[in-house]
Parts: C-alpha cells; sequence; structure tokens
C-alpha cells in the first residue's frame, strides 16, 4: 500500500543508510577502510550514542552535519601542523568550527563550567610554602 503513514513504513522498503547497512548512499569507488571513513564511523557512533536510544531522526540528521565537520576540521588540523596555513585556510577552518558548533548546540552540548576550586588538600598545601618576599627597590638620587 502506498502513502503509508510514517510509523507503519514497510521495513523492507528502508534505504541501505536507513536501515543501517551502509553509511553513505553511494559507495562505489569507496573505501570504508580509509583513515577518513573510519574517523567519520567512529565519531558518528559517539555522539549518536550519546545522543541516546530516543534521538530523533532531525537529530541523527545533525550529528552525521556535526559528525563531517569533525572530521574535516581534524584533517585541517594535521596540515597546518606541518605547514603554515594561508589566511584564506584559517578563514575555512574558523567557519567550519563555528558551524560545527552550532550544529553540536543545536542536538544538546552545553558548556559545562570547570570547577576550579582547589581542594582543601591543595589549599593547605599552597598556604604551607614558603612565600617569597618580593624586594622592592627605591631608586634615591645619590646627591
Amino acid at each position: 500500500m502506498h502513502g503509508q503513514i510514517k510509523g507503519r513504513q514497510n521495513r523492507k522498503r528502508q534505504s541501505a543508510v536507513t536501515s543501517g547497512r551502509k553509511l553513505f548512499l553511494k559507495t562505489e569507488g569507496l573505501d570504508m577502510r580509509t583513515s577518513y571513513a573510519l574517523r567519520f564511523r567512529d565519531v558518528l557512533q559517539i555522539h549518536t550514542d550519546e545522543l541516546g536510544p530516543t534521538a530523533s531522526e532531525a537529530e541523527l540528521a545533525i550529528v552525521r552535519r556535526a559528525a563531517t565537520l569533525i572530521v574535516q576540521l581534524e584533517q585541517m588540523e594535521a596540515k597546518f601542523a606541518v605547514e603554515d596555513a594561508s589566511p584564506t585556510a584559517l578563514e575555512s577552518y574558523q567557519r567550519l568550527a563555528n558551524s560545527m558548533r552550532r550544529l553540536l548546540e543545536s542536538v544538546g552540548l552545553k558548556r559545562r563550567p570547570r570547577d576550579v576550586t582547589p581542594s582543601l588538600h591543595e589549599y593547605l598545601a599552597s598556604k604551607s610554602k614558603p612565600r617569597r618576599e618580593v624586594l622592592t627597590i627605591d631608586h634615591e638620587d645619590d646627591d
């Protein structure tokens, strides 16, 4: 029966990507053993797992786009480590990084403040260290 309501679809008619059998629609000439493909799969899996089993298709699509940007940014960082980045490359990097952040924020990435309060042991240890005296030198004229 055609035009069925979503959720009542015939599972046999899903694409290989939808069912999870493939990572990409067109895989002709694509070696899934490349560093890019392996890293993409890993990043996608990590972020998909973080969303949990109740993730919507929209959230999964956003995470997929973010995974693409993450891997691309990592490749750019590797190039920057070898040679100086051109202003154009740095601008592209910045745009990709900002886009990635916005995508991840839209699926729940939150900034978590880091607790910088020292433990009691660290605080007491810092107080027991001998303090260095600061010497002040007066520069008086020797007239």
